[in-house]
C-alpha cells in the first residue's frame, strides 16, 4: 500500500522488528507507545500503560487482538485501547500504518 507520507507520520521500525505475539517500546517524554504485532502480522500502537493500575502493557501477552496486562490480567483491545468486560477504562491508541514492511505511527 502506498500512502502519501505528511509531516504526521513518522517511520519507527520494519514489522518484522516487532516480536510476531509480542511488543516494542516508543519511547517518548509524553508516555512510551507499546507496538504489538499479532499472529497475523497486524500492528496496533498502544500507550505502554494498562488503565488499572498503570502497568506495562509491553510486557503483556498478545492473544488475537487483544493484551493481558501483566498486573492484574486486565485483558485490552489493540484495535481501541477499550478494557474487555467486565472491566471498564481505556488507553489511548494511535494510528499505525504500514507501508513496504515499514510502521509508520501518528502521535497527533
Amino acid at each position: 500500500m502506498n500512502m502519501p507520507l505528511t509531516e504526521n507520520w513518522m517511520r519507527v521500525c520494519e514489522v518484522d522488528e516487532i516480536p510476531r505475539l509480542g511488543s516494542r517500546v516508543l519511547e517518548r517524554a509524553a508516555g512510551n507507545v507499546a507496538l504489538f504485532r499479532n499472529a497475523q502480522d497486524q500492528v496496533f500502537a498502544p500507550l505502554d500503560r494498562c488503565p488499572h493500575k498503570a502497568g506495562a502493557l509491553s510486557q503483556g501477552i498478545v492473544h488475537g487482538n487483544t493484551v493481558t496486562c501483566p498486573l492484574h490480567a486486565w485483558n485490552i483491545s489493540l484495535d481501541t485501547g477499550h478494557a474487555c468486560a467486565p472491566d471498564d477504562g481505556c488507553t489511548q491508541s494511535f494510528p499505525i500504518r504500514v507501508d513496504g514492511g515499514a510502521v509508520f505511527i501518528s502521535l497527533d
